[in-house]
């Protein structure tokens, strides 16, 4: 969450009034991440003050936003702890009940949403592991119903285009994994068991600083803005390969896989073809992250707050993944 867009407090103090959020009484930059502008705001209404993110899209569109905002509104709605996103006043209507939820700010397309309570456990343990995979079930249960459509946008068909990109920039070991790997994704996406895995809306970045606890309890899941319609399978293997693994090394911790898979399953048991698959999921999501991070950190923009994540973990848990598949 870098800061790319500068925003006064005139502009977001507007925002605010118009969202009747009360007044304006701090701005403050959020540093981490890579996609977004991102600021706390904190308000103050009836002498009770509140907080909010303010979130300014810097690569999605006003065409793709939709889909992120009325989602996260249709999970909190269904009783999913996500930041609600704040409508414009007196924009609800029969073409759209909870009103209008994207807004724009220093000529950006921007949101606000509530700020959830707590803090990330950057050292979970299979309790951690187990509380978020019982609430990601709930989520993509949730979400079936859910009726705006859209791809994942960090999906296959962006590692086709991206790979390209990239390999100017990696070793020849490490173009070598690349392309192998991709190709491997490629053969697995044409097959029968990979057609047959369950889909619906998927968070698709669920990383241990976008879920938060609060005296042990989970109190939420934010930064949905990489959602898209996928397999649940990737999902899970996105968690697994941040959650329940060995951060120095990417080695797979089965008491913590062993724990979330449990609980998810607890909720929502796993198909046959989603546990035949979940070896080369879990690669699919390593490769995915993998890229992603060289793309951001060879081809890097220019921000007020940038730090790009180091590439080479997702490529050790890539090399995990490959050497030791673990067992669903």
């Amino acid at each position: 969450m870098a800061v790319f867009t500068e925003v006064s407090e005139r502009e977001a103090g507007e925002l605010v009034h118009r969202l009747q959020l009360g007044e304006l009484r701090e701005l403050r930059g959020i540093q981490g991440g890579i996609e977004n502008t991102n600021y706390f705001l904190t308000t103050e209404q009836d002498g009770a003050r509140q907080e909010y993110v303010l979130t300014l899209f810097e690569r999605l569109t006003a065409e793709q936003l939709p889909f992120y905002l009325y989602l996260m509104k249709h999970l909190a709605r269904h009783g999913i702890p996500v930041p609600d996103p704040h409508a414009l006043a007196g924009s609800a209507g029969k073409d759209e009940e909870h009103g209008q939820l994207l807004h724009r700010v220093a000529g950006k397309p921007a949101a606000v949403v509530d700020r959830l309570r707590g803090a990330s456990v950057l050292d979970p343990g299979p309790a951690h592991c187990a509380a978020v995979g019982a609430m990601l079930a709930r989520m993509h249960l949730a979400a079936r119903d859910y009726p705006r459509h859209q791809p994942n946008l960090r999906g296959l068909a962006w590692w086709n285009e991206t790979v390209p990109v990239v390999l100017p920039h990696t070793t020849p070991e490490q173009a070598a994994l690349l392309r192998s790997e991709l190709a491997f994704q490629n053969h697995v996406a044409e097959g029968s068991l990979y057609a047959a895995l369950p889909r619906g809306p998927v968070h698709a970045d669920l990383f241990r600083d976008n879920v938060m606890f609060e005296d042990g309890r989970l109190t939420g899941f934010f930064d949905f803005y990489f959602a898209g319609v996928d397999t649940w399978l990737f999902d899970i293997a996105v968690c697994l390969n941040d959650w329940c693994v060995d951060l120095s090394a990417g080695a797979h911790d089965q008491a913590r896989a062993a724990a979330f898979l449990d609980a998810y399953g607890g909720v929502r048991p796993l198909a046959a073809a989603e546990r035949r698959l979940l070896p080369a999921m879990l690669r699919a999501g390593a490769l995915r992250f993998w890229i992603s991070r060289l793309w951001d950190f060879h081809l890097p923009r220019e921000a007020a707050l940038l730090q790009p994540h180091d590439p080479s973990h997702f490529e050790r848990v890539l090399r995990q993944r490959v050497a030791h598949p673990p067992l669903a």
